[in-house]
């Protein structure tokens, strides 16, 4: 079984943040699989298939900064190899709306994946970060609690898709695959790994 996880946080106030784009691409793909989410512990947590292949979707309840509790405990449950996990996270260093897969480094600064990182004890853990830009000025926290402007809804929407077609080629194709295609820019700008 490949298991998708979708970063986050609870709560309907987080719910269209820049933090949240984990949650919103496990939803997005909940609904396109036709999988039920429900709480399994520190998460929600549904099985389904895509392309005939068993899948499945979490979104860890914990806060973002404790995201590892809930991927820890599905992997352990499962019996999963790190192979077989993909987390989905937002990412300060890309620009709006930028989707990018990678199967092994560092968190970057992402609490949430280092969360993840820290208590698998491995970092060969594969993930597509979604961009959403450093703020201006001011405070980075207060930044990813914040929504979208208006102006950068649209990039992100896009996004979304792109990460969930991204993570459906990881479970049908591999990996190698999935960055192939998907890493790919879309435009002509050039962004910070």
């Amino acid at each position: 079984m490949k298991l998708i996880v979708g970063l986050g946080n609870p709560g309907r106030q987080y719910e269209r943040t820049r933090h949240n784009l984990g949650f919103m691409v496990a939803d997005l793909l909940a609904s396109r699989w036709s999988v039920s989410l429900s709480m399994k512990d520190s998460g929600a947590f549904g099985r389904g298939s895509i392309a005939g292949q068993p899948a499945a979707l979490l979104k860890p309840m914990t806060y973002m900064n404790r995201s590892g509790q809930a991927v820890l405990e599905v992997v352990q449950f499962y019996k999963l190899p790190l192979s077989d996990l993909l987390v989905i996270s937002d990412d300060l260093d890309l620009a709006v709306g930028r989707v990018r897969m990678r199967v092994s480094g560092s968190a970057g600064g992402q609490k949430g994946l280092g969360d993840v990182i820290q208590r698998l004890g491995s970092d060969e853990v594969a993930r597509i970060r979604i961009g959403i830009g450093r703020p201006a000025g001011g405070d980075a926290v207060d930044y990813v609690l914040s929504p979208f402007r208006p102006e950068e809804r649209e990039p992100i929407e896009i996004a979304l898709l792109r990460a969930a077609e991204a993570a459906e080629c990881w479970i049908t194709d591999g990996s190698a695959a999935a960055m192939n295609r998907y890493n790919r820019s879309t435009d002509t700008k050039s962004d910070p790994e």
